[in-house]
């Protein structure tokens, strides 16, 4: 039997016409009556017998539709699921995320979806620059959140928000506390350097060689955090980004942009090749809104 067939012939049984069968399936009355014919030709036996004006299964009828309706409760169940995946309701989504916005904003993102999406996984990792080429085409993640990528072939990439560099500083070593200060104004300071820091860190080192600053640097670090945790301490002052700067500051720490600024754009990449499910493009939504706020 065909799954059509199925259908027929479980619409037929249950409600013991083909008049009924058709108003239940949206379909003529002609229609089921030729797949039910259809249906009872392929078989080699007949499936109902009209009796009073009414379709009675037969005896072989009888004993096929406990497996007809086990068939009929799975397809019923894909139809279901495919509603909800269209609907959002149900899902999976990977997420990759340059570790500067786990602080607030992907949490903020993450909570409010879920809010809304209750039965859709996340599935969150770190990734850097580097490393995102080969998570999209590993299929590790269905997109990437990261900080002024390059061009990649193959990738769409979606602006999603512009934020700039910061420097971090403990309120001590500026008591006055500026909103704003120059690469200059950080020389007679310890500066904690992030080794490595992909194309943020392009951007810092371009800004110092046009302004031909050089920045006492002792220690050097491998992350964002650590960097704003040193600050913390007291051991010198920092330039991250400002998320990181948002997510790491309390009261003995303030933060200031540079004049004039260092900007970066924030984007969302995926693979071209690649559609996104439904639940992540609705997720990016919450993701893009949530960003544009800060």
């Amino acid at each position: 039997m065909r799954l059509r067939h199925i259908e027929i012939f479980h619409a037929i049984y249950t409600t013991g016409s083909i008049t009924n069968a058709a108003k239940i399936l949206h379909v003529s009355q002609p229609s089921v009556s030729k797949v039910l014919a259809h249906a009872e030709m392929q078989l080699g036996f007949q499936l109902f017998e009209r009796v009073k004006g009414r379709l009675v299964p037969t005896d072989e009828a009888e004993m096929l539709f406990s497996e007809v309706d086990k068939i009929y409760q799975q397809m019923r169940s894909v139809k279901n699921t495919a509603e909800n995946i269209k609907k959002t309701d149900y899902g999976n989504i990977s997420i990759g995320v340059t570790p500067a916005l786990g602080f607030d904003v992907l949490p903020a993102a993450v909570a409010k979806f879920q809010q809304a999406h209750p039965k859709v996984n996340v599935q969150i990792q770190t990734v850097h620059n580097n490393d995102v080429m080969q998570a999209l085409l590993e299929h590790k993640c269905d997109f990437a959140v990261v900080f002024s990528p390059s061009n990649l072939a193959g990738v769409t990439d979606h602006d999603c928000a512009q934020s700039e560099l910061v420097v971090m500083y403990p309120k001590s070593l500026f008591p006055h506390l500026p909103e704003e200060l120059t690469l200059a104004d950080l020389e007679d300071f310890p500066f904690i350097d992030i080794g490595d820091s992909g194309p943020l860190g392009d951007l810092l080192w371009t800004r110092m060689m046009e302004e031909n600053v050089q920045l006492q640097s002792r220690i050097k670090v491998q992350t964002y955090f650590i960097a704003a945790r040193m600050v913390a301490k007291g051991a010198g002052v920092c330039v991250v980004d400002k998320y990181t700067a948002l997510g790491n500051i309390n009261e003995d720490i303030a933060f200031a942009s540079f004049q004039p600024n260092i900007d970066f754009k924030v984007s969302m990449l995926h693979l071209d090749g690649r559609s996104l499910s439904v639940a992540a493009s609705d997720f990016m939504n919450y993701f893009s809104e949530k960003i544009g706020l800060i």
